[in-house]
């Protein structure tokens, strides 16, 4: 199978060393396993296990040092692929972290409802953390050119970049495909999640979502137009957060009083996984979300450069009571940047942004300057 040139995997060369366990967290189908795959193709000496596998879980989640050593034998290097499934996983790769002066360790997760809480306090100290999305624009550059990025950009908006996705070419086997990735894999973590069962709310919740890309979100109003508890909705939004489904971006203020900093606004991962939510893969000329997409799609590209490029910063929008707004802010290397997104004709900078913030930094990104914000 044709392989995508991954970010992530230069990362995790760079990453993998003794005394330290490298955790790779990710959405289901983005390229984990994969990454592992390729990775182990020049390492020798290891053992791959999946979390997935009962018998694997009993020696893993064992807390005993020498049915750890036992297990892992003379290997010197384990991976534990889909590591969320096994009991205090945390504890028992500190164990061997401690104990096994000579094993390097990699494991991977798709959700981290009890994967960041066990492997918190065991590893403080002890782990680095590789964070994987669907394929980023920066790496379809090592595969095409140009105009081949420009003739796609309209079907990764409708589509996304799940790799499976990019390698297809028919729009029936992408619709298909998204679908399948939904009702199989979107909820599997969460339905899974003790006290969870209204299955049909949480999509309810992804369907309202969707349709407020770019706005900030009332968790009463959610609350009142899904006849469920506020808190509900707040755990709901949480969960999906650390499925992978959606993120979390908070309002910005520093100076004035007006600024809007107590309510959210939420993106989803992929494009492709709102547009199957809300069934509408229809084309750009009959479509009147263009500006929702085109907002999502930067978000998450942006992401992704941070994540790969290892750029440092605190993200946010930016809004007043009287609807002064930019898209998106970034806090770092001691500035601000405001960057304001439009599909395709651009905006000036707000003056009471320059006024507040003098020294902040100002740009608009449309469809013709859009490839150096993120790749």
């Amino acid at each position: 199978m044709y392989y995508i040139p991954q970010f992530a995997l230069d990362l995790l060369k760079s990453k993998v060393k003794l005394k330290k366990v490298v955790v790779i967290y990710g959405p289901r189908r983005v390229g984990k396993t994969t990454l592992l795959k390729k990775y182990l193709e020049k390492a020798k000496n290891y053992l791959f296990v999946s979390g997935e596998d009962i018998f694997i879980r009993d020696y893993l989640a064992s807390e005993s040092i020498e049915k750890l050593k036992n297990f892992i034998g003379n290997k010197t290097l384990l991976v534990v692929d889909e590591a969320q499934y096994i009991s205090k996983i945390g504890l028992n790769l500190k164990l061997i972290v401690d104990h096994l002066n000579d094993v390097e360790i990699i494991v991977t997760g798709s959700s981290t409802f009890d994967l960041m809480d066990s492997f918190g306090e065991p590893l403080t100290g002890r782990q680095t953390i590789i964070k994987m999305y669907p394929i980023s624009q920066m790496e379809l550059n090592k595969i095409e050119n140009a105009a081949q990025t420009k003739a796609e950009l309209e079907n990764r908006m409708i589509y996304g970049s799940y790799p499976e996705i990019i390698l297809m070419k028919d729009s029936i086997d992408k619709q298909e495909y998204l679908r399948e990735l939904i009702s199989s894999y979107l909820f599997k973590d969460i339905l899974a999640f003790e006290g969870i069962k209204k299955s049909k709310k949480l999509l309810d919740l992804l369907v309202l979502l969707a349709f407020q890309i770019g706005k900030e979100v009332s968790h009463n109003e959610i609350a009142n137009q899904l006849s469920i508890s506020k808190s509900i909705v707040e755990r709901y939004l949480d969960l999906l957060e650390k499925a992978f489904v959606i993120v979390n971006i908070r309002g910005f203020s520093r100076n004035l009083r007006k600024e809007v900093t107590k309510t959210s606004r939420y993106y989803f991962y992929d494009n492709g996984i709102r547009n199957s939510i809300v069934n509408n893969f229809n084309l750009f000329n009959i479509r009147d979300d263009v500006g929702m997409l085109w907002e999502n799609y930067l978000v998450m590209e942006r992401l992704k450069k941070q994540e790969y490029k290892k750029i440092w910063s605190n993200n946010f929008f930016w809004r007043t009571y009287d609807q002064r707004e930019i898209d998106w802010v970034e806090e770092r290397e001691g500035r601000l940047f405001g960057y304001e997104f439009k599909w395709k004709n651009c905006v000036k900078v707000p003056k009471l942004w320059l006024k507040t913030y003098p020294n902040a930094f100002f740009e608009c990104i449309n469809k013709d300057n859009y490839l150096k914000f993120i790749s």
